[in-house]
């Protein structure tokens, strides 16, 4: 690839990322230390952070427009590992969510979000003329659905509901209908009865500990509490890197992936938490950016799913962690461990580079 076009690359997005990941790894390395069977946590988060920077810098010098024919199989792709898990995927703690790959387990509902971002991003764009017909609604819709049901089957409800999300904000940014929306909203409404029903007991009780957590303090509200503790005790500076009582004394579970944003604000404080906001508010600003300069519909599009991502992702986890909404198994992005997520989003970051480079003929700063 010619200078030229390396000119156009995007340090600003870059530089958030690396930061992100750096804070990420030190996280890791902080709520996994001294931890049987966490030992290995953090070296092999940082094996993937540099296979993942790899493969998003290779991807950049692809042109993203030689995805546009293939996206259908890429598609394709998505569902049937989604099928696959449900048939030969590993069980663990309930879940069917992985295939054992021997070198790591592979979690295709992870790809997936990338993969409908991709789709999405094609069919919206190719259908911009008719965006506000029914036809594009049903479809973006159906294909959306698909991928959530087998997800739910898994089951995993709250990646499931991120596919739903990612969905609604491409679909709002890419000029759908938004009455035909809000009639989906009216007959969610409706079902709500229904779908509380369907619900395993453990995503019932994870409810209901939200609505009041002090009915099972022990159980389902513990790790909740625990993270409410965390987040409280960090004051404005924190108590230092790898010092946090709750983190370092075992007191709260799942710390290096779901409530590792809890880790973060009891070690660094609200002064640490800022600085991740701030990282984050950088990364989106710079999507949103390169969305606004994409030589085409197809490459805007792609931006904006990455931003709605990673948006969503990042609000939810941190609001669980917050108590503002119930428990869900949904990571932090960059912060987290999980090899899967990880690779995820630095592909889809690979694709946005890949729109900056090959941006329409405007200043770009």
């Amino acid at each position: 690839m010619g200078k030229l076009r390396w000119r156009h690359f995007d340090f600003w997005l870059m530089a958030a990322l690396i930061l992100l990941l750096a804070m990420g790894l030190a996280m890791v390395y902080s709520a996994t230390r001294n931890t049987e069977g966490l030992e290995d946590s953090t070296r092999r988060q940082a094996i993937f952070i540099a296979i993942g920077l790899a493969l998003m810098l290779g991807l950049a010098t692809v042109d993203y427009g030689l995805l546009e024919p293939i996206t259908g199989a890429i598609y394709g792709l998505v569902i049937a590992a989604l099928v696959a898990v449900l048939v030969i995927g590993r069980i663990t703690h309930g879940a069917q969510r992985w295939i054992d790959l021997g070198f790591m387990l592979f979690q295709p509902s992870e790809f997936a979000k990338l993969g409908l971002v991709i789709f999405l991003a094609r069919y919206f764009s190719e259908n911009s003329d008719d965006i506000k017909s029914g036809r594009v609604f049903l479809v973006s819709l159906g294909a959306t659905l698909l991928p959530m049901i087998l997800i739910y089957l898994q089951p995993d409800l709250s990646t499931a509901l991120l596919l739903g999300a990612i969905w609604l904000g491409m679909a709002a940014i890419a000029g759908v209908n938004m009455a035909y929306v809000g009639a989906l909203g009216g007959l969610g409404l409706v079902a709500a009865p229904a779908v509380w029903y369907s619900l395993h007991d453990y995503q019932r009780l994870r409810v209901l500990a939200f609505l009041n957590p002090s009915a099972d303090p022990q159980g389902t509200g513990y790790n909740v509490g625990q993270a409410m503790i965390a987040i409280g005790s960090g004051g404005w500076l924190g108590k230092g890197f790898a010092s946090g009582t709750q983190s370092q004394l075992h007191f709260l579970r799942v710390r290096h992936t779901d409530f590792i944003f809890s880790v973060l604000a009891e070690e660094m404080g609200f002064v640490g938490a800022l600085v991740l906001f701030a990282l984050l508010g950088l990364l989106l600003w710079r999507l949103l950016r390169v969305a606004g300069v994409a030589r085409d519909r197809f490459g805007e599009l792609i931006a904006v799913g990455m931003a709605v991502y990673i948006f969503v992702q990042a609000a939810v986890n941190i609001a669980m962690n917050m108590a503002l909404v119930p428990a869900t198994g949904i990571p932090l992005p960059f912060i987290s461990f999980g090899n899967n997520a990880l690779l995820s989003l630095l592909l889809g970051l690979g694709l946005v580079q890949s729109v900056a480079l090959r941006h329409r003929k405007l200043d770009f700063a």
